[in-house]
């Protein structure tokens, strides 16, 4: 049998079997941030969650179709072994590089999602705060008088 060939055979096992495994771990604990992402909304969580998988398998399953035609004939077991180290290492750099960059645009999204939060008052406003009397307001003008408002007396 063709060394090139088992090379490649197990290759594809290895690699098969790695993005397998990364997809399930990044989808079964990436669900918790994400419903974090997504302001407690589980379900939308959940389609979010399986998207990103189905984009993880494309991408990653289609690289390493890409990545699989070799144009060195492997013609001993020391070639089978560097062969592979070489694939599999790009292949787990790329599916290092394509999770750092998902957990960075979801921190991104995260972070803003907490400002957005930060912002809204605790309670809704409930009148105006204008100037005592006799002091001006903003610009010189007083403002409305709302139940904030100095009695007319003081």
């Amino acid at each position: 049998m063709d060394l090139t060939v088992v090379s490649y055979a197990v290759y594809l096992l290895i690699c098969l079997g790695l993005t397998i495994w990364v997809a399930r771990t990044l989808s079964r604990n990436g669900q918790i941030f994400l419903a974090d992402v997504l302001h407690g909304d589980e379900k939308l969580a959940g389609a979010v969650n399986h998207l990103l998988v189905v984009g993880f398998y494309l991408v990653n399953l289609g690289f390493v179709a890409l990545y699989l035609q070799d144009d060195s004939a492997v013609t001993n077991a020391r070639g089978v072994f560097e062969t592979l180290s070489r694939k599999l290492g790009v292949v787990l750099l790329v599916l290092g590089v394509m999770h750092l960059g998902n957990v960075y645009a979801l921190n991104k999204f995260r972070r803003r999602g907490m400002t957005d939060r930060g912002q809204l008052p605790p309670v809704p406003p409930q009148g105006w705060h204008t100037a005592p009397q006799g002091h001006p307001g903003p610009q010189g003008y007083p403002g409305p008088q709302g139940p904030w408002a100095t009695p007319a007396g003081q």
